[in-house]
């Protein structure tokens, strides 16, 4: 035998090892593969090293198991009174019977996504507007549920449907500013009215107070005066010696008990009197 038939075998022999060689496959861990052999599905391979005989079987696509996020977008849909929106939504599902996502579904993906836009418009329009602003986890969840029953015989478990954004017209949108404008004066409104109505009522106590203890009232004048008296040097202030309480200096006021007035006490009037009629600096 010549080194050329040497060749040409040894040669043969290298492809046909590449060719046998070419069967060999790894799949990684969250990866399943469903075998073809001569058209026919002989079960799935992987994770690992698996083998494919070259020609006669085939992996057709290779379906990864874990959680995958899908996001979609409705076109324009009307809620139940007729509020035209767009809503941008976020779906996470996961394969969880390969076998059903290969034999069942041509594209589990693809059909998935399209369940769930469909799905997500027929629940918009059986909701209203100001249900699907403010309950969106419960408008997803209940989304999430059918979908699920509809991708069940796909092998495809729906885990959850989160809407992200509602897109609404220019002019509903002008009008929602207006409305949530008019709503915040109207608690600011409300909010005046009851700090009125709360200061009110402290200065009828107040009032009460001084009436049942006139010489709060005095130490209450007195304080009065003398806070006047720091805002400002050089200011002339009148104040009335006769005040409507029993206040300092009133020589109508009849001490209590019936007991006539000592040399003190009428020593503190003179001296509140004089204090209350001089020139404050």
């Amino acid at each position: 035998m010549d080194i050329v038939s040497l060749g040409i075998i040894g040669l043969v022999v290298i492809v046909i090892l590449g060719i046998l060689l070419s069967g060999i496959k790894i799949l990684r861990e969250w990866e399943r593969a469903p075998q073809l052999t001569l058209g026919r599905f002989r079960g799935l391979k992987g994770p690992g090293i698996i083998y494919v005989p070259p020609f006669i079987s085939k992996l057709p696509y290779i379906v990864s198991t874990r959680l995958q996020v899908l996001t979609f977008k409705t076109e324009q849909t009307f809620t139940r009174d007729n509020v035209p929106v767009n809503v941008d939504a976020v779906m996470y599902f996961q394969p969880i019977d390969v076998q059903k996502a290969t034999l069942n579904v041509e594209n589990y993906s693809a059909a998935t996504q399209l369940a769930a836009q469909t799905t997500l418009r027929e629940t918009i329009g059986g909701v209203s507007f100001d249900d699907l602003l403010y309950e969106r986890e419960k408008i997803g969840a209940s989304a999430r549920e059918i979908i699920d029953l509809k991708t069940e015989n796909w092998g495809v478990k729906v885990t959850a449907v989160e809407i992200r954004d509602i897109t609404t017209p220019s002019a509903l949108q002008e009008a929602m500013s207006r409305q949530a404008q008019a709503e915040r004066e109207r608690r600011a409104r409300i909010t005046l009215a009851e700090a009125e109505f709360q200061a009110a009522q402290k200065m009828v106590d107040a009032a009460n107070l001084y009436s049942a203890n006139p010489r709060a009232m005095e130490l209450r004048w007195m304080n009065i005066l003398y806070e006047l008296g720091l805002q400002g040097r050089g200011t002339l202030m009148l104040i009335p010696t006769n005040m409507p309480t029993a206040g300092v200096g009133s020589p109508q006021e009849v001490p209590q008990h019936g007991t006539a007035p000592s040399d003190k006490q009428r020593d503190q009037r003179r001296q509140a009197q004089a204090a209350a009629s001089t020139l404050v600096p």
